[in-house]
């Protein structure tokens, strides 16, 4: 490898498999004393990945750098992982592929392609069907009913979180009040307000509808504001 350490094939597939099943995104050297970052570039070509497995790699990549930081995904021209800049403008700039290609080098942060058409844009690119799959979600995803002692009914069976944006889906079976996987910050999935401000508000009604109405279909994903 680029750091000097010698692996076979099916040892750095198991390693870099094990990195990503803890929830990395990048891969490291695994010998003792040794952090030194390998390309993806590298691992692909030293580990002898099939099309297949260079797939399956890429999609858990981008769900583990998704999970670690909302703000990081990987260009697609070489999978190298790129930091968004504005959260308004959906063009990315690629330094990596920048300087490989001689030329400005920047894909759609949406739909994760090559960036076709004037920028900055903060909707979309003019790539065909360049679209928010999680707006799409959340517009076309079927109501629910809660089955608390009340019931929730007319509720959206998936809500953008309101603190970090990640997509949660309910099955109807189990309370309302739902915590968030990636941010732990627990909300009511009718009113999407923190049980801190339901408690604050007196708004909260545990066991049915809240005193306030059900939050119709969210329109746009919120922001993790990290502090």
């Amino acid at each position: 490898m680029s750091c000097g350490h010698v692996v076979t094939p099916m040892s750095l597939t198991k390693w870099c498999q094990q990195l990503l099943k803890q929830g990395k995104s990048r891969f490291v050297c695994g010998q003792s004393g040794c952090n030194a970052e390998w390309p993806y570039q590298e691992v692909c070509k030293m580990a002898l990945l099939t099309p297949e497995e260079r797939k399956n790699f890429e999609t858990t990549m981008a769900l583990n750098a998704a999970v670690g930081d909302p703000n990081t995904k990987f260009c697609p021209g070489c999978m190298t992982p790129v930091t968004r800049g504005s959260s308004s403008n959906l063009y990315v700039c690629c330094q990596v592929c920048s300087a490989k290609t001689g030329r400005s080098f920047g894909f759609c942060w949406q739909c994760l392609r090559e960036w076709k058409g004037r920028q900055p844009r903060s909707d979309l690119c003019e790539n065909d069907d360049c679209h928010n799959s999680a707006l799409k979600t959340l517009r076309e995803c079927p109501e629910v009913k809660i089955k608390t002692v009340n019931g929730v009914k007319g509720c959206p069976s998936v809500r953008a979180c309101p603190t970090c944006g990640s997509l949660i889906q309910h099955t109807g079976i189990g309370c309302k009040n739902i915590s968030c996987p990636r941010c732990k910050m627990s909300f009511c999935f009718g009113c999407l307000k923190t049980i801190s401000e339901c408690r604050t508000t007196g708004t909260h009604n545990v066991y049915g509808v809240c005193s306030i109405d059900i939050v119709p279909r969210q329109t746009s994903i919120p922001v993790w504001q990290r502090k």
